[in-house]
């Protein structure tokens, strides 16, 4: 069975997030997020006094950047040297790390981005988690409810059509595995799981599994990396 691929284990490093607590007590990484608004409620009360408190459940670091107008609500943490763009929207329940960057009109709601992970322009990312040095190129989204509104499963595609996996989650987005490249107005349809070092081409509908070093091509031809 192949579905030990979507273990946390194998699609993150978790030295680069302050959710790796969470992360390593459970065995998917969408296990955590029922859990996150409280995980950020409690990790908060802990920080350092680098950590600026500015309104209920909001912790920001003192070297972030956010331009005022971004509209923030808590339970959220802004870790260093990140920037939080024009008219970011960010709903809560959010814990970005060091040196990220959500840019204008980007909504963020219920995610764990790592350190290192851009969604720059006109991005929508809500109930997924992006992992270290991602980047969700211009316009692309995770779609995070079915059209159908029933509970989200994982499946796999071509060799990994053994992967099947209720998650017992109405809303679930994407999980990026670390260094994942998405290419500019790609809807990352719910359930999906993108393993490491994957480039996704532009005006790509993703859905479910795909392998780590793998190319998203035009069509959705999956391809390895060379």
């Amino acid at each position: 069975m192949n579905e030990h691929l979507l273990e946390v284990r194998n699609l993150y490093d978790l030295t680069h997030t302050l959710a790796a607590p969470l992360l390593e007590s459970v065995t998917y990484p969408w296990e955590a997020l029922p859990k996150l608004s409280d995980f950020i409620r409690e990790l908060g009360k802990t920080l350092g006094p680098e950590y600026q408190q500015r309104g209920e459940d909001i912790w920001i670091h003192e070297s972030a950047v956010v331009f005022d107008s971004a509209y923030i609500k808590g339970p959220v943490i802004i870790g260093p040297n990140t920037e939080v763009r024009q008219c970011a929207f960010i709903r809560g329940s959010a814990l970005v790390g060091a040196d990220c960057v959500v840019g204008n009109s980007t909504e963020l709601k219920n995610v764990i981005l790592f350190d290192h992970v851009q969604v720059p322009h006109y991005n929508y990312v809500g109930d997924s988690v992006l992992g270290y040095f991602s980047h969700m190129g211009a316009g692309s989204i995770t779609s995070n409810v079915k059209s159908d509104k029933t509970l989200v499963s994982v499946h796999g595609n071509d060799e990994y059509s053994d992967i099947s996996i209720d998650t017992g989650l109405k809303k679930f987005g994407a999980m990026l595995g670390d260094h994942v490249e998405v290419g500019c107005n790609s809807v990352l349809n719910p359930g999906s799981v993108i393993g490491r070092n994957t480039n996704i081409y532009p005006l790509s509908p993703i859905r479910g599994f795909i392998p780590e070093n793998s190319i998203v091509k035009t069509g959705n031809v999956i391809v390895e990396k060379k």
